[in-house]
């Protein structure tokens, strides 16, 4: 992916997944790539068209959500690309889990039953609904890997103000709530997602994607319950099924660990798994548009103010 220059750039980032460029220290342009990450480690090959998929199901989210939080996004003017407002990021992220699966489960499945101050009912069973959502926030980490934490150390370490976190935590349950009502009508069950916040002034904005398949994890809907009842894996769509390969493959993003080998078909699986996601999720049928890096750089040009 070719890195552009903007008139009134004052700074670029490339992040695991995104190019982030600021514009004028009021505006962002954020172009989500093929790369793919897992354990906070950027895999060695792209995956076709996920870059696409998750900025199109971020901008299509953001849309049905934003009579709930103000958001950041102003424009998606490419397939791979999303403009809008430069925030002040909170140094937390708002993990939300409806059901005891990935991190929390493999917590659960060690006999602990606190996750980031959060008590977790007893006599659960993987991917069992926890009987009321719950928020187990994590540090953002510029580097390296995200940190648990819970809402004490939070307010203690004056990471964020009470008055701000508990704005958070209220949003935070709205927009999941609002996610699984969207995923419902399309026969999925959102099980756990992120939502990262940032501030204008004295005003708090949604930030970054929501209720992607890199940000959250799905279930199907169907089946749901015979599967739960007789310990069968579900089926989901997100990008767990990745995460499980390198587990399974002995990778977890740990000192002297290597990343096994990506095969072409294995990479080809992964794509058609986020377009079958993209595809579920908003209704429509996934249609690439290739455009050229010269026809990419005008359409931003033309969508920043």
């Amino acid at each position: 992916m070719s890195q552009f220059t903007f008139p009134r750039q004052t700074n670029f980032y490339s992040g695991k997944v995104r190019d982030v460029y600021t514009i004028g220290d009021e505006w962002l342009v954020m172009i989500a790539s093929n790369r793919i990450s897992a354990f906070d480690v950027i895999l060695p090959k792209p995956i076709p068209y996920k870059g696409p998929v998750l900025n199109q199901v971020a901008a299509y989210m953001l849309g049905k959500t934003k009579d709930i939080c103000p958001n950041w996004l102003t424009a998606t003017p490419a397939p791979n690309v999303a403009v809008g407002k430069r925030c002040e990021p909170f140094k937390v992220e708002m993990v939300v889990r409806g059901n005891l699966t990935g991190h929390a489960w493999r917590t659960y499945k060690e006999g602990q039953r606190i996750l980031c101050g959060v008590t977790m009912t007893e006599g659960l069973v993987e991917n069992d609904f926890f009987p009321t959502p719950i928020i187990t926030p994590t540090t953002k980490a510029s580097e390296g890997h995200d940190e648990d934490i819970s809402r004490e150390e939070i307010i203690a370490q004056q990471i964020v103000s009470e008055e701000d976190y508990k704005q958070l935590e209220r949003y935070a349950l709205a927009l999941f709530e609002r996610g699984k009502e969207l995923a419902a009508k399309r026969g999925l069950i959102l099980v756990d997602t992120k939502y990262e916040f940032g501030k204008i002034g004295n005003t708090i904005y949604l930030m970054d994607e929501i209720h992607t398949p890199d940000s959250s994890r799905y279930f199907y809907a169907d089946g749901f319950e015979e599967r739960l009842n007789n310990n069968h894996p579900q089926k989901q769509l997100s990008k767990e099924f990745v995460r499980e390969w390198l587990i399974a493959n002995n990778f977890m993003g740990k000192q002297g660990q290597v990343v096994p080998e990506m095969s072409d078909e294995w990479i080809q699986t992964i794509s058609d798994r986020y377009i079958e996601l993209y595809e579920q999720l908003i209704g429509e049928k996934f249609l690439p548009e290739l455009l050229s890096d010269e026809e990419t750089e005008r359409r931003i040009m033309v969508a920043l103010p």
